[in-house]
């Protein structure tokens, strides 16, 4: 039953992954790897996921914060709200 239970969990979290920017999926990647690998060295304890989920989130968030900086490019907002990134104007640093 825990095999079922963590299945399911682990596919509602990639599914919710899918609207998210690089910075939050490294966030929600590394807060469950995090968490398993912390489970894992407890022996099976809540305070090792916990501690686990902290610290692979917030490396998580960071690796991915750094794969969405790109040079040369900038990000925009349309007026519908919608995020893209494209070449920055003429002399903007």
């Amino acid at each position: 039953m825990k095999k079922f239970f963590a299945g399911i969990v682990i596919g509602v979290a990639s599914l919710a992954a899918t609207a998210c920017t690089p910075t939050q999926e490294g966030a929600a990647i590394g807060a469950g790897t995090g968490a398993l690998v912390g489970t894992a060295i407890d022996g099976g304890g809540l305070g090792g996921a916990l501690l686990g989920g902290a610290i692979g989130a917030g490396a998580g968030a960071l690796v991915g914060r750094a794969v969405e900086n790109q040079p040369g490019k900038c990000y925009y907002r349309d007026r519908y709200g919608r995020e893209y990134t494209d070449d920055c104007p003429p002399g903007y640093r």
